[in-house]
C-alpha cells in the first residue's frame, strides 16, 4: 500500500515537472499564431478571431530571415558534426579502454577535465585560432565541435565499453578479423544505445548553439539561431510574432529526432555512466 502511494506521489510530481517544462513551449506555439501586438498584451491567452493571424507570422519570418538557407546550414553542420563526434570519440574511447598505458590515462582524464572548462574562457582565443587556421567556415567548425564534444562523448563511450566482455573481441580476432573489423563489425554495433544517446545530446547542443557559429562563421553562413536575431529591428524593436514562428520551426526537427530515439536515452546514459 505504501509503495503504491509513493508511486502515485512521484507520478504527480513528474507530471507537474513535465507541465512546467512543456508550458513555455506551448506559450511559444500559441503566440506564433497571434498578432505581434497581442503577444505583448496577452501572452498567455489563446488566439481568438481578433488576434489569430494564421500562417502570416511563419511566412513573414521565413522571408525576413532566409530561414531555409539557415536551416540547410544548421542541418549540414549538425549532421556532420554529430557523425564525426560519434565516429572519432567511439574509436578513441575503445583504444583508451582496451590499451592500458600512462599516456592513455592522462588523455582520458584530460578529456574528462575539458568538460568543466567554461566555453567563455576559451572563446576569444578559439575564434582567433579558427581564423588563423582557416576553420571559419561550415566545414572547419565541424572540427571545433569535435573538440568541444569529445570530453562527454569519450566519457560515456568508455563507461559502456568497460561493460563489453573482452572475450567477444578475442573471439572475433581468432576468427581472423583485424583491428578495424573488430571495432566496426563487433564493437560499434554493441555501442548503439550509447551512440544514439551521444547523438541526441550533441544534436540538441549543436542545433541550438548560437555563440560558437556567431564567433567562428558569423553572418557568411547563418545558422538558425543567428538568422532569428535578424528579426530585431532598430531601437530594440522585435517582431515577436515572426520570432515565435521561427522558434517553433527550429525546434520541430530536434523534437522529432528526440522522440524517435528516446527509448535509447536512459539505457545509454546508465550504461555510459556506471563505470566512467
Amino acid at each position: 500500500m505504501k509503495t503504491k502511494l509513493a508511486d502515485r506521489f512521484f507520478l504527480v510530481i513528474l507530471l507537474l515537472l513535465s507541465a512546467v517544462f512543456i508550458f513555455p513551449v506551448f506559450i511559444v506555439l500559441i503566440n506564433s499564431f497571434k498578432l505581434k501586438f497581442s503577444i505583448s498584451a496577452t501572452p498567455f491567452v489563446l488566439p481568438d478571431k481578433d488576434t489569430f493571424t494564421g500562417l502570416s507570422n511563419y511566412i513573414e519570418g521565413i522571408a525576413n530571415t532566409g530561414f531555409w538557407s539557415a536551416f540547410m546550414w544548421s542541418l549540414f553542420i549538425t549532421v556532420f558534426s554529430v557523425a564525426v563526434i560519434i565516429i572519432f570519440t567511439s574509436m578513441t574511447a575503445w583504444y583508451i579502454t582496451r590499451v592500458k598505458s600512462r599516456f592513455n590515462s592522462v588523455l582520458y582524464y584530460t578529456l574528462v577535465f575539458s568538460m568543466i572548462v567554461p566555453f567563455q574562457m576559451v572563446m576569444f582565443t578559439m575564434s582567433k585560432t579558427a581564423n588563423v587556421l582557416g576553420l571559419d567556415n561550415p566545414a572547419g567548425i565541424i572540427l571545433i565541435y569535435l573538440g568541444f564534444g569529445a570530453g562527454l562523448s569519450v566519457f560515456m563511450f568508455s563507461g559502456f565499453i568497460k561493460t563489453v566482455p573482452l572475450g567477444v573481441e578475442e573471439a572475433a580476432k581468432i576468427d581472423g578479423c583485424n583491428t578495424f573489423q573488430i571495432f566496426w563489425n563487433v564493437v560499434f554495433p554493441i555501442l548503439k544505445p550509447t551512440a544514439i544517446t551521444v547523438a541526441i545530446l550533441n544534436t540538441m547542443w549543436i542545433w541550438n548553439d548560437y555563440l560558437l557559429p556567431y564567433l567562428v562563421i558569423g553572418n557568411d553562413y547563418k545558422t538558425i539561431p543567428i538568422a532569428v536575431q535578424y528579426l530585431k529591428g532598430g531601437y530594440g524593436s522585435v517582431d515577436m510574432g515572426a520570432m515565435m514562428a521561427m522558434l517553433v520551426l527550429s525546434i520541430i526537427p530536434v523534437i522529432i529526432f528526440y522522440l524517435s530515439s528516446q527509448k535509447y536515452i536512459i539505457k545509454g546514459v546508465a550504461s555510459g555512466a556506471v563505470k566512467g
